[in-house]
């Protein structure tokens, strides 16, 4: 891969199908307000003791989760608000461009760059054609960093958001009666309430953000693999198994074949 990486939009539109964007509060209020759907896909990372401050990783994962507990295990929750479709996007218009343009969410407007510091951006991993990335277009990172002033701010005030909707989101899965997440980098537990029910819950969980802090959940795992369910039980947590989510009330979308 090319240390210097050029990049400009052909609008060609083929990074507005089929897509689970990530929403700050803000933008999901608007997205739902707009007539779109949105999920919250919630994974858990099991946290019995507090890392390193000097682990970056660690760091990162800790701003952008809340502490609860799953039976007898200390965890962070981390929610993402998801704007999710088949096919084009509800705001692209037949000649490629949005139709949403002025308050696209900050996802769309870093594309192609990542937003997660610890993903390096790879154009290989993109949905934009060869042209997208020649050398004769502007310079957008290199050596692994964004230099394009803008979307680097854009992505650090992300990042930002991301940290200070923590506790909104806490307040809105208690409100909303969510309390089940998948074991982090096996999958999600994908939460779907109706629109008017989430509206109102993240509307009210805003407006009360900075208040007394909310009685934390008890929250239950879920996984496919029979080994990560006999884990966690052991180490007393409290487990939900894959073929249980179609009765209590959530999608399990795993990242590997279960076991």
């Amino acid at each position: 891969m090319s240390q210097t990486i050029h990049f400009a939009c052909t609008m060609c539109g083929k990074c507005c199908h089929d897509l689970r964007l990530p929403l700050s509060i803000d933008e999901a209020i608007v997205w739902l307000r707009d007539g779109g759907e949105v999920e919250f896909f919630c994974e858990a990372i099991p946290w019995p003791e507090e890392p390193p401050e000097d682990n970056l990783l660690a760091r990162h994962k800790r701003q952008r989760s809340f502490a609860t507990a799953s039976g007898e295990l200390p965890v962070r929750i981390v929610v993402n608000l998801v704007a999710s479709f088949e096919g084009a996007c509800p705001f692209l218009q037949t000649d490629m461009r949005c139709g949403a343009y002025t308050k696209r969410p900050r996802v769309c407007r870093i594309y192609p760059a990542e937003v997660n510091p610890f993903i390096e951006l790879d154009p290989g991993s993109k949905a934009c054609p060869p042209e997208a990335w020649s050398q004769d277009n502007r310079v957008l990172a290199r050596h692994g960093v964004i230099v394009d002033a803008e979307i680097a701010e854009l992505a650090a005030q992300s990042r930002r958001v991301d940290a200070q909707d923590v506790d909104t989101k806490a307040r809105a899965c208690a409100a909303l009666g969510i309390s089940t997440a998948a074991l982090a980098n096996e999958g999600f537990a994908i939460h779907s309430p109706d629109r008017d029910s989430m509206l109102r819950a993240l509307s009210a969980a805003r407006e009360s953000t900075g208040s007394e802090s909310v009685d934390p959940m008890q929250w239950s795992f879920v996984s496919n693999r029979s080994s990560t369910r006999q884990v966690l039980d052991e180490i007393g947590a409290k487990v939900t198994p894959s073929e249980d989510s179609a009765t209590s009330g959530f999608r399990y979308f795993a990242f590997h074949a279960a076991d």
